[in-house]
């Protein structure tokens, strides 16, 4: 196969030509997420003539994924993302080299990762890696092309690019310098389709500028973009965290997930358990109190309290000691949240967070 031949169309563009497509080619970008943004991003840029492409995801597919992660089908339910990935890409972009991990990214491999790679790209729907993705970039001088959903609301950035005095451009916690704690994502919130692969084309269009040299990247900036108004609002970013405080904050944080935390099992209370005690009628049921934030899920049980981590924080409810409750959420995260903030105002309070939550009950 000639690949003047498979892209000719981009070839065709003078801001690109033959010479442009060479540096396509030469190029190795490392994706991590594999999800809604990280699918669309990586297809994209292997048809576009990436020559190397890493797709980094330890999760497994889900039915809920189907209606934004458009690469994977119903057969595929149950296998690696980024395998699954992966493998498309192999039947369709014969130029690319493409390979893939299952292992989460955390602080102790972070830089093993992203060592061979000339651009790195933010397709994750993580905090916690987000910024640990951010702070090894700048440790290591890598541009780091972001993206990040916020319901009907999406943003996309190119960090820590070289300038010509040789300087790196703004990044990540020079927009925001501390992490938040309570900002939930897709799985608890919500996103629609359309949202997902406008952003995912956003972070295209940026690695591909990245790469040939041509227009301008969203360097210094971050591009806010709202699919209900169609409307795109762009801050200005000035550079103010030296890479030294960056390294100090990456010596002392953990990066860690809500998913990954290691939990205490006296707080937690089994599918299997829940189910007996809603069954038995002997047994004295808890108070079932849902903590998932704008949503009208369907419950397999009775839910008594319907509240939210927000609400919870702000101390919104009040609780009796001598009650047992259960806090339920989709995954399990948010609700073992929730009884952590609880156990540190009553410690004494029988409060448990249901396993796994209601996708695994």
């Amino acid at each position: 196969m000639n690949k003047n031949q498979l892209f000719k169309r981009q070839i065709t563009l003078p801001e690109i030509g033959e010479i442009g497509q060479q540096k396509l080619l030469n190029t190795s970008v490392l994706v991590v997420g594999c999800g809604g943004l990280g699918g669309l991003i990586s297809v994209s840029l292997a048809s576009s003539g990436i020559g190397k492409l890493h797709l980094i995801d330890f999760d497994t597919i889900d039915i809920t994924n189907l209606h934004r992660q458009v690469f994977f089908d119903l057969d595929a339910i149950g296998k690696s993302k980024s395998a699954v990935l992966s493998a498309f890409i192999k039947k369709r972009a014969p130029f690319t080299q493409v390979d893939f991990s299952t292992e989460p990214i955390t602080k102790e491999n972070v830089f093993k990762l992203i060592k061979d790679f000339d651009v790195i790209v933010d397709a994750t729907d993580s905090l916690p890696t987000k910024y640990l993705l951010n702070d090894a970039c700048v440790i290591k001088n890598k541009p780091l092309v972001y993206g990040s959903l916020y319901k009907f609301d999406g943003y996309v950035s190119v960090f820590n690019t070289l300038e010509k005095e040789g300087s790196f451009s703004a990044n990540l916690r020079d927009a925001f310098l501390k992490m938040a704690v309570d900002i939930p994502n897709c799985s608890a919130i919500g996103t629609l389709n359309s949202i997902v692969s406008i952003i995912a084309s956003f972070q295209v269009n940026e690695v591909l500028k990245l790469i040939t040299g041509i227009g301008n990247t969203l360097k210094n900036e971050i591009l806010i973009y709202n699919s209900l108004e169609n409307s795109q609002l762009k801050i200005k970013l000035k550079k103010s965290v030296l890479k030294q405080e960056i390294k100090q904050i990456f010596k002392n944080e953990t990066y860690l997930d809500a998913s990954c935390e290691v939990r205490n099992p006296d707080w937690l209370i089994s599918a299997d358990e829940l189910k007996n005690r809603i069954s038995d009628l002997g047994q004295s049921m808890p108070i079932l109190v849902s903590v998932i934030e704008y949503s009208e899920e369907k419950y397999p049980f009775k839910i008594d309290i319907k509240t939210s981590l927000s609400k919870i924080k702000k101390d919104d409810f009040s609780f009796e000691e001598d009650k047992k409750y259960v806090f339920v959420c989709r995954k399990g995260n948010t609700s073992y949240q929730a009884i952590k903030l609880m156990k540190e105002k009553h410690p004494n309070f029988k409060f448990y967070s249901l396993e796994g939550g209601l996708i695994n009950y």
